[in-house]
């Protein structure tokens, strides 16, 4: 069952979705969907270092800047952020303030930051009816990623603080 929780994240996404200890949540990915021209869905999948809330509503992002969703996002404006895991099941619907901006030290890698307002966030849990069941593992990759690589340093530096352009 899902409820809306409003047009910002509750104090404790903000703190899983603030880099405060990137390490922390290396190996779990978050899908990230736009919309393609076509009006369909375009799943992609981000890691905890590629998104960053710097407040309940204002999220950085830094993709690949020239890949599809990047593409979605800059023509169409919105997107949405999955965090599913065991203690947390919500849907982060987003809007681009910016983007795709470069990213210093990341053009190797063809990174583009986006700014994105949160517009909505939803959480699912389960009905009475559903007898108590749960998500009971997010999804992983393995291994994960070094957080001193080369485009580890270029996404955290281009999330370090909000930007747009004038």
């Amino acid at each position: 069952m899902t409820r809306s929780l409003g047009a910002s994240l509750p104090s404790r996404l903000v703190e899983r979705l603030g880099q405060r200890d990137p390490a922390a949540h290396l190996g779990v990915a978050l899908p990230f969907v736009t919309v393609d021209g076509n009006g369909r869905p375009h799943p992609m999948l981000l890691s905890y270092l590629e998104v960053r809330a710097y407040d309940a509503r204002t999220v950085g992002l830094v993709i690949g800047g020239r890949s599809r969703s990047a593409q979605n996002l800059a023509e169409r404006r919105a997107g949405t952020l999955l965090v599913i895991e065991p203690d947390a099941t919500v849907y982060v619907k987003l809007r681009a303030v910016d983007g795709p901006l470069p990213v210093d030290g990341g053009g190797e890698y063809g990174l583009g930051y986006f700014l994105l307002e949160v517009e909505e966030v939803l959480e699912d849990a389960a009905a009475d009816w559903e007898g108590g069941m749960r998500i009971t593992g997010g999804i992983r990759y393995s291994p994960p990623p070094a957080l001193d690589a080369p485009w580890a340093r270029a996404t955290l530096a281009a999330l370090a603080t909000p930007r747009a352009r004038a």
